[in-house]
């Protein structure tokens, strides 16, 4: 995936379909979460439509729920390479 810059943060990347933008933040276990929601929130307010970050299914599942009611969704990975909506 290659960045996209949106306003004054840089994305790790898009989904684009006909009518709408997903705006992708990755996060590793050490990387700095609260940075990507402020990414992702960047992008929902320069017109993308919904935002995911996507991180390990084990450390999406020690993330507060409550920081996830403004729009951004959280995908969790495990280790089978296995996709699950974690958040909301």
């Amino acid at each position: 995936m290659k960045g996209v810059k949106v306003g004054n943060a840089i994305i790790d990347g898009e989904v684009v379909g006909e009518n709408w933008r997903m705006a992708l933040e990755v996060k590793s276990g050490h990387d700095d979460v609260i940075r990507g929601l402020g990414q992702l929130f960047e992008a929902l307010a320069h017109g993308y439509s919904s935002a995911a970050l996507v991180v390990s299914l084990r450390h999406a599942k020690k993330l507060d729920r409550r920081a996830f009611k403004g729009g951004v969704v959280v995908l969790g990975i495990d280790a089978r390479a296995e996709v699950s909506q974690v958040y909301p």
